[in-house]
């Protein structure tokens, strides 16, 4: 079904009890099968999600409640675009049944096309034009995703800081977009950006 976003869609066969209970009691954002599937480019079992981040005590009750609904193991494949609605294609068998191995492969083909099927229904498939900018406009777009300031910039580049903000400035307006993130964020989109770039390393 449609979620209540119009470019958002939710498809399930859950038993409804369940379905009902994750919608209403449980934060969906913190679904640990959705998490998990934000955190890799590959197919998975539920049974991996502990290695691939940290459960907290409201994850874990949601795996437990799931299984108290009648789910067992089930494998996700996850199928996501830099700048639209993260998606995945969740399998599962009932409680007490093994995952069928020798069609998990299969699985992983179903939900890549669903994604696609997904994505066009959406509008998300045509994608849109990106805004042409300098050469000047890319770098100083790069350097607000890695945090600079104006200042900062102008010093990284060898230009005056008036100069640096009338950059980013343009940038924006390119992009239609009025903060300094909504930029860094279209840059990450558009892959004038790379994540290794905008996110400092951990540790």
């Amino acid at each position: 079904m449609l979620s209540a976003s119009d470019r958002l869609i939710r498809l399930d066969n859950y038993p409804d009890a369940w379905a009902e209970e994750l919608l209403t009691r449980h934060d969906v954002a913190a679904d640990p099968v959705h998490l998990a599937s934000l955190r890799t480019n590959a197919a998975f079992g539920w049974n991996e999600i502990g290695d691939m981040l940290p459960l907290s005590a409201v994850q874990r009750k949601i795996l437990e409640r799931s299984s108290y609904h009648g789910l067992g193991p089930g494998f996700t494949v996850p199928a996501n675009v830099p700048g639209e609605p993260s998606g995945s294609c969740s399998f599962a068998v009932a409680r007490g049944r093994p995952l069928p191995v020798s069609r998990l492969l299969a699985a992983e083909l179903i939900g890549l096309h669903a994604f696609r099927a997904a994505r066009r229904i959406c509008g998300f498939a045509a994608g849109g034009a990106v805004p042409r900018l300098s050469r000047r406009e890319r770098q100083c777009v790069r350097l607000v995703a890695a945090g600079k300031t104006d200042w900062e910039i102008a010093r990284i580049l060898g230009i005056g800081t008036e100069t640096a903000r009338q950059y980013v400035k343009r940038a924006r307006a390119a992009y239609g977009v009025v903060s300094r993130a909504q930029l860094a964020a279209c840059g990450l989109r558009d892959a004038l950006v790379s994540f290794d770039e905008a996110i400092p390393p951990s540790g």
